[in-house]
């Protein structure tokens, strides 16, 4: 599936591109089922890990800042009452499972590779595409985490930079369930923040003071089931809390070009014997598999 001259120019203009269609009922049908298992085996009783993009120390643990090798599960802030108990079942309650499912699990290998995916990858400019990262979101009913304004380069500094965001609906996602919301053109702006960690710690800088879009600026990006949309890294997007009955599952990858410079600074790294694949790796799934 080559990208047509159309579809180049429009993520060239807008900074983000919304294909639909591109995973089937059965392929999506596989990863819900998937991620249900590993939320079921997941122990909810330690440790119990918020994540949220609302406050940054969430990402200051141990637990966070190792899991780019591994498949650990996150809660929705809003998941516990009072006494910090679970105020629902556990499936109803995680924010989002990461961040090697893509490399660690046979289901996410399979529907995270091909092609298809190298084919667009390169369209949009990526000419030796890593992917770096996978997260499979659930935007849980009522309890669904905002996703504040951010540029997913804050977390994927490259130079030159190059970090692009590949982005499943699993779910139909529109403004009453808890949508994207994008800037467009808005990838032409600089770089505000830095997620940097080195042997100080884990840290949020600011980098530019530009401020981040008005609502007026923004446009919702309603999509069905199986729509990928594929977003530059300086692309201003957000999420708003989802509080309606219906969840808003999704699922996002991170690759980044392998010509890049990737600095030691970044938060996930991967080890010599771990290193990261392209689209068209081979589909032997790496036998290490753990849930911690």
């Amino acid at each position: 599936m080559e990208l047509s001259l159309r579809q180049r120019e429009a993520f060239a203009r807008d900074g983000y591109l919304v294909i639909p269609g591109v995973k089937s009922t059965a392929e999506i049908a596989a990863m819900r089922a998937r991620a249900e298992a590993i939320v079921d085996a997941f122990d909810e009783r330690e440790p119990m890990t918020i994540f949220t993009t609302g406050d940054e120390r969430t990402k200051n643990d141990a637990y966070f800042l190792t899991s780019g090798a591994t498949i650990r599960c996150f809660f929705e802030a809003e998941a516990f009452d009072a006494q910090g108990r679970l105020a629902q079942p556990k499936v109803l309650s995680i924010n989002k499972i990461g961040h090697a499912l893509h490399d660690l699990d046979p289901v996410f290998e399979r529907f995270s590779h091909g092609r298809t995916l190298h084919a667009i990858a390169v369209g949009v400019g990526l000419a030796q595409p890593l992917v770096y990262q996978s997260m499979y979101i659930f935007k849980q009913p009522n309890i669904g985490g905002e996703v504040r304004w951010h540029q997913d380069a804050t977390y994927f500094v490259t130079d030159p930079l190059s970090v692009t965001t590949f982005w499943f609906a699993l779910e139909a996602a529109d403004t009453t369930n808890g949508c994207l919301w994008v800037q467009p053109g808005g990838h032409r702006t600089p770089l505000r923040e830095r997620f940097r960690v080195d042997a100080g710690g884990a840290a949020l800088e600011r980098l530019d003071p530009t401020p981040w879009p008005r609502q007026t600026d923004a446009v919702p990006v309603e999509v069905d089931a199986g729509t990928l949309v594929l977003f530059h890294g300086l692309l201003p997007h957000y999420s708003a809390p989802n509080r309606s009955p219906r969840s808003r599952h999704a699922y996002t990858l991170h690759a980044v070009d392998a010509s890049a410079r990737y600095p030691a600074t970044n938060w996930l790294q991967r080890a010599p014997d771990f290193p990261a694949r392209g689209f068209l790796a081979d589909s032997a799934v790496r036998q290490r598999v753990r849930l911690a």
